[in-house]
């Protein structure tokens, strides 16, 4: 089976043709076998790019630990990059179908190659129960972090200066964001995976810190449902850009810094649109044995 190694900002994932070659029978044990970084090819997980009736491509998203998610927003941009560089289709704006459903991105060529997609993210989904959380109220903004009986104390995010309030929204994918003053100082290999199962989110959740640097630019760092810290989420900053709006925190125009690279991030509020604008890179391709 061949597969090509991509990544967006550090966001790295396994890509399959699935158009010119056979689907997967087992994606889920796929996924788990090459994310593996001693004994598999290394990964946050595997990406499955597929035919579509209703678009030029179609999207599968798997997590390292093999479960399947809805959206990836560092994915859906090498996606696209794959889509365009190995002849797959020529359009540009291009449509791939996803979990959340069909996105239209625009992608910035130079010398025949994709290197930078501004994608349509869609309309951020807000609703408590469609995120889903389980917290009382249409929204969680700014909800005070329910700690008691969960296992997780305000002494355990260390000194980073958290704000123990959370705000939760979903990109077709769901997120909670936390503010703090250090994201540097979060110990996030303790605290994410507690975030993330915590009961009030039925379907698990991606967990992100941020330090807001100035009204349009902040620093993330990451804890990704299923895969673990991850160098970027796309998704996730998209989420970060939202909630910060909501929490009037920062602008509707947004720089992230990730560890892996940055991202830019509008949003005009109401029911708008997210884009997000970042690189994509294809680093080897090679063959499964």
């Amino acid at each position: 089976m061949r597969f090509h190694k991509m990544h967006g900002i550090g966001n790295d994932y396994v890509y399959v043709d699935c158009v010119n070659q056979p689907t997967p029978a087992d994606p889920a044990a796929l996924s788990r076998l090459v994310s593996d970084r001693h004994f598999g090819v290394g990964s946050d997980g595997l990406i499955l790019v597929c035919p579509s009736a209703v678009a030029d491509a179609r999207m599968r998203m798997f997590n390292a630990d093999g479960s399947e998610s809805e959206m990836c927003g560092n994915g859906i941009r090498c996606v696209a990059k794959f889509v365009h560089d190995h002849g797959l289709s020529p359009n540009n704006p291009l449509r791939v179908e996803t979990g959340r459903g069909v996105l239209t991105l625009h992608l910035e060529v130079k010398s025949g190659k994709v290197e930078r997609v501004r994608v349509d993210m869609g309309e951020p989904i807000l609703g408590s129960a469609l995120i889903p959380t389980t917290l009382p109220g249409d929204r969680v903004v700014d909800f005070p972090l329910p700690l008691r009986g969960e296992g997780l104390e305000t002494s355990l995010f260390g000194g980073c200066g958290l704000d123990p309030r959370i705000t939760c929204v979903s990109m077709g994918n769901p997120h909670v964001v936390l503010y703090c003053a250090d994201v540097a100082k979060v110990p996030l290999e303790r605290v994410g995976p507690m975030l993330e199962t915590m009961p009030i989110f039925p379907k698990r959740i991606n967990v992100h810190f941020v330090q807001v640097v100035s009204p349009g630019e902040v620093i993330m760092r990451t804890w990704e449902r299923g895969s673990g810290i991850t160098l970027a989420c796309g998704t996730g900053a998209c989420a970060v850009c939202v909630a910060g709006v909501l929490t009037s925190r920062t602008a509707r125009e947004l720089l992230a810094h990730l560890p892996g690279g940055d991202l830019q991030l509008e949003w005009e509020g109401g029911q708008a649109h997210v884009f997000m604008t970042g690189p994509a890179t294809e680093v080897f391709a090679g063959e499964l044995v």
